[in-house]
């Protein structure tokens, strides 16, 4: 047998494979997701994402620091509304002095050179769990936009340095950036989930924040994974819009769609490595049916090699310690 090309040379040592490896993964690739909850000391074990927590604040600066000093770049907030603060309007999400709105000053005032972006959405703070505000069992489009706007400006005020508006209402993308030019915060960017699928994987998360709704679905306003067009033409009408990044949400059972939509658009592309992905793996860990850390490794790899330029990941703490070794 007389062969003119062996692929396997370049496979040969581990020398030769990181040589000519196509995809790199980097502590700056990461987005790290936070859950801030009131008090102090506070530190709560979510039970569906093992090792992972929702802190008080002055954890949450803690972690902040220690993340930014392993070289992660950007975070992103989420916080757990009091249940005596929500009701339909969602007005708690843009009360100056808020959880989130204090939890912007503080950690830009301990770590000035992280990325600060912010979850824009009424789920935490809705007393029906929905992105929006319900009338007639209907969660309604055009005032919801308006919450989302007052969201919005109340965080750029704070000092977030982005906004993530991750609720799926049509044209929340060119109000909030029309705001941000009539208000003074031209420097402020928008990372939009401009394609949210309705999916099953975000159990954990709603139970961390405890947001799930109080009736029905998402499917009016999240997208059906069963579609791909569909994706493309959300993520060109939010970078029409003025979108700075676009996200694709969920990530492993979307790799095509990330792909597309990295194709699509000329700006970066995020990716949300979401709550149910992540037990997914913690939980076959558990069992002893694979090995987590490869299972982190080549799961965020994939992401990226798919069309990622960001990836949002509860994982961001245990990948930026497995890239050091």
């Amino acid at each position: 047998m007389h062969l003119r090309t062996r692929s396997r040379i370049l496979r040969s040592t581990s020398a030769i494979r990181s040589l000519v490896a196509e995809t790199h993964l980097r502590a700056e690739d990461f987005i790290a997701p936070l859950f801030i909850d009131e008090g102090k000391q506070v530190r709560h074990e979510i039970a569906s994402m093992p090792g992972y927590f929702r802190n008080s604040l002055d954890i949450t600066v803690k972690e902040v620091k220690e993340l930014h000093a392993m070289g992660l770049k950007s975070v992103l907030l989420f916080i757990k509304c009091r249940e005596e603060l929500k009701d339909n309007t969602g007005k708690e999400a843009w009360n100056k002095d808020g959880l989130m709105q204090r939890s912007i000053r503080t950690i830009k005032e301990a770590v000035p050179e992280i990325l600060l972006m912010t979850d824009v959405a009424l789920d935490p703070y809705s007393s029906y769990g929905h992105d929006g505000i319900v009338k007639n069992g209907e969660i309604i489009n055009d005032e919801t936009v308006e919450a989302l706007v007052n969201m919005s400006l109340s965080h750029a005020e704070a000092g977030a340095d982005f906004v993530a508006p991750s609720d799926m209402m049509d044209g929340r993308i060119a109000a909030i950036r029309d705001s941000f030019e009539k208000n003074g915060f031209s420097k402020t960017g928008i990372m939009a989930y401009s394609v949210k699928y309705a999916s099953c994987f975000y159990g954990p998360f709603r139970d961390a924040l405890d947001s799930a709704p109080g009736f029905g679905d998402k499917k009016t306003y999240q997208m059906d994974y069963a579609n791909r067009a569909e994706a493309i033409k959300e993520a060109l009408q939010d970078v029409e819009e003025g979108a700075d990044i676009v996200m694709v949400k969920p990530a492993l059972a979307y790799l095509d769609i990330i792909r597309e939509v990295k194709n699509a658009v000329r700006v970066p592309v995020s990716a949300y490595n979401i709550s149910g992905e992540y037990a997914m793996i913690k939980a076959a860990s558990k069992m002893g049916w694979l090995d987590e850390n490869k299972a982190i490794l080549e799961t965020l790899t994939a992401i990226k090699r798919a069309g990622a330029d960001l990836i949002a990941t509860y994982f961001a703490k245990e990948a930026l310690l497995l890239l050091r070794d």
